[in-house]
């Protein structure tokens, strides 16, 4: 008998009413727009694995946010905005701040409901994003540059979509890819009633689902939506990446002839799904499948892409049908849940609190050693630690149910360090439901979400998928029975064992809400932080170089020839990256001359690029970059040179100054 499948996306609130318009299949306007986000390349700690020592230090790849507008051709006030971004996480602040900045341009044509925002989840990127306090702890609080440089780069992005908005159509398709992905907390997911895996053929998803964008027949954008987590590069790693998703997005566009600088070209989102228990490490130790880090995810991005490709050159399903959407926000800290979801009386969410469990990391992530999963005894020192910052009453541990806890981030006084008021949104494009859920959802947890929407718009839509992550960030949602298990997972489903079945809850209202055609309610409002927050970082003080050297001046010269496939490196005295992020830029290009002329040829958007920024002397303000080249082997032989781009700060003055090098020429044979 064949095995049921179903796919997982990501949940997000939901508000408007949303018209119930007549669009016939390819009857929609599109538009795609890219931008850069990239923030601070140097001395600002990384967002996803909470490694204190996981400090940015320069770029291998830079981060993007990819939007996507979607509009009924016959009503084109009815639309619908998605972006992808190569983020950690996609905090309230962020969203927050687009949707301000967007009703200043826009008016009410944009607000919560009908844009949603979601991570790729990149581990290799800079924090200090959020306005709580959790998420921003290993970047030693609100980093202000990082916030604007991705608040503006995503509204940069929505502006060109909307400037590029016109008739075209939109097919969809579907496949499976193997070998890119191996369920982390095998042991939680195999708790699930054997009547109910019985109906699946793994313990991970393996459907990509793939929107193709097409205008006049010629090729213009994909989205796909596919599970797996971005940490092939480790927690070692300090060079800003996009991870596999970032690369694979990277292969597609520049197979398609996208130039990122001048933003014209094909734009491929890879977004988030279901991949809450989902690693790309094969091995499941942090390693695998390649030898080294950067080897594995070349390997897992390449396999992303070579099935996107795959499913865009054969996809022929035009995706029609009409535009809606509903969004709420939902106060998950006291939602009562019933027993329809929950399958027990009188069940209600919890006050958000990390458990032991969560401490104790992943398989292919360990934490410090000193806690463990699946074991819920608590450590008096520890409890007593994390008690002066919030006590856990009897209550809470009641409501937490197996969970031994380790931190009560939602009663930390005066603002919970974790959301609790959360987005829930939920989008219908034609035929595909997508559901907008701002948390990271397990395999199976995302199953029975996907088909609890599915059951309610059985009438309306073909496909359900999950979009990660979306619009806040509030932790993992597990099943209640990998919660009871206690591995990562179920210790980082902050708001307690009926999690999911608040979730299975409130996203059928906004479901039926679009079958009804009905409205729903706005929900609690949102807290307003913008002004409490805190940093205990040091900006820039000055640059300098040593004496007798200026800025921009080579300290170790390249070589005078390279085979292929070696690599080319060059150091210069420079000055801090925080004085100019270099947006749409580069600190760096490796350049060819042709016909006399120097072309640039890469630049530190490249994979076979590496910029490092080092710190040589913090007193006296010196730093030098490190940039390394490695050689492709069909480099055209020729006469190269590398050039660095960058910006110092007067110490005198505080003014910022930008400046070029460049290295002497050699040549690739």
């Amino acid at each position: 008998m064949k095995k049921i499948r179903t796919r997982a996306g990501k949940l997000a609130p939901a508000l408007l009413l949303a018209c119930v318009g007549t669009a016939q299949a390819g009857d929609f306007q599109v538009g795609r727009g890219i931008h850069d986000i990239t923030g601070p390349a140097a001395e600002v700690g990384m967002l996803g694995y909470a490694d204190l020592d996981q400090i940015t230090s320069g770029i291998h790849t830079r981060l993007h946010a990819r939007a996507f507008i979607i509009a009924e051709n016959d009503n084109v006030s009815q639309r619908v905005v998605m972006v992808s971004a190569d983020l950690g996480m996609l905090t309230q602040s962020v969203k927050q701040g687009v949707v301000a900045r967007l009703k200043q341009k826009y008016g009410e044509l944009y607000q919560d409901a009908n844009v949603m925002l979601s991570p790729t989840h990149t581990h290799s990127g800079p924090g200090g994003l959020s306005h709580y306090a959790l998420t921003n702890l290993t970047s030693l609080g609100y980093i202000e540059q990082n916030y604007h440089a991705v608040v503006d780069g995503i509204v940069a992005a929505i502006d060109q979509a909307h400037q590029e908005l016109s008739p075209g159509e939109i097919r969809i398709n579907q496949g499976e890819l193997y070998n890119v992905s191996v369920n982390r907390s095998d042991e939680a997911y195999q708790a699930n009633p054997a009547a109910e895996k019985s109906r699946y053929d793994d313990n991970v998803e393996h459907t990509m689902t793939l929107l193709k964008f097409t205008k006049n027949n010629q090729d213009y954008a994909q989205w796909n939506w596919f599970p797996v987590h971005p940490v092939s590069m480790s927690s070692n790693n300090t060079l800003i990446s996009a991870d596999n998703k970032g690369y694979a997005s990277y292969l597609f566009e520049r197979d398609m002839g996208l130039d990122y600088i001048s933003k014209q070209g094909f734009v491929a989102a890879f977004a988030q799904a279901n991949a809450g228990d989902v690693s790309p490490n094969l091995n499941l130790d942090g390693t695998g499948p390649g030898n080294t880090e950067l080897e594995s995810t070349q390997i897992i991005g390449q396999r992303q892409y070579d099935k996107a490709k795959e499913l865009y050159l054969s996809a022929s399903q035009s995706l029609g049908g009409d535009i809606s959407y509903r969004h709420t926000f939902v106060d998950f800290s006291k939602l009562s849940v019933a027993q329809e979801y929950s399958g027990e009386s009188a069940s209600t969410t919890c006050d958000a609190a990390l458990g032991y469990a969560f401490a104790a990391g992943t398989e292919d992530g360990k934490g410090p050693g000193w806690f463990f999963e699946g074991e819920n005894s608590a450590n008096p020192l520890f409890t007593m630690v994390t008690s002066l910052i919030a006590v856990a009453p009897d209550s809470l541990r009641e409501c937490h149910a197996e969970k031994e806890i380790l931190l009560a981030t939602g009663l930390v006084d005066p603002v919970p360090w974790t959301p609790d008021v959360l987005p829930l949104q939920l989008l219908k494009i034609g035929r595909l439901a997508v559901v907008a859920l701002p948390s990271e959802i397990t395999t199976m947890a995302g199953r029975r979400l996907m088909a609890t929407v599915k059951a309610e718009l059985a009438d309306e839509v073909d496909h359900v998928v999950l979009s990660g992550l979306a619009n806040t960030y509030a932790g993992y949602v597990a099943t209640r029975e990998e919660y009871a298990a206690q591995h990562y997972e179920g210790g980082h489903t902050i708001f307690g064992p009926h999690t999911l079945a608040g979730y299975q809850q409130e996203f059928t209202k906004l479901a039926r809400a679009i079958r009804q055609n009905t409205q729903v309610d706005a929900g609690p409002a949102l807290r307003e932080l913008a002004d409490q927050q805190l940093t205990f970082q040091t900006g820039v003080v000055l640059d300098n170089t040593p004496l007798f050297t200026s800025f921009g001046d080579v300290h170790q010269q390249v070589n005078s020839s390279y085979q292929k496939g070696q690599t080319a490196f060059v150091s210069f005295w420079t000055g801090h990256p925080k004085n100019d992020l270099k947006i749409q830029g580069t600190y760096l290009e490796v350049q060819r001359k042709v016909a006399g002329s120097w072309q640039k040829v890469a630049d530190d958007n490249d994979w076979e690029t590496f910029y490092r920024w080092k710190r040589i002397d913090p007193v006296w303000g010196s730093s030098r970059a490190e940039i390394s080249w490695s050689i492709p082997a069909d480099a055209p032989s020729g006469e190269y040179r590398i050039k660095h781009y960058g910006a110092y700060k007067n110490g005198w003055t505080g003014n910022i100054h930008t400046f070029t090098g460049k290295s002497k020429t050699f040549t690739v044979n």
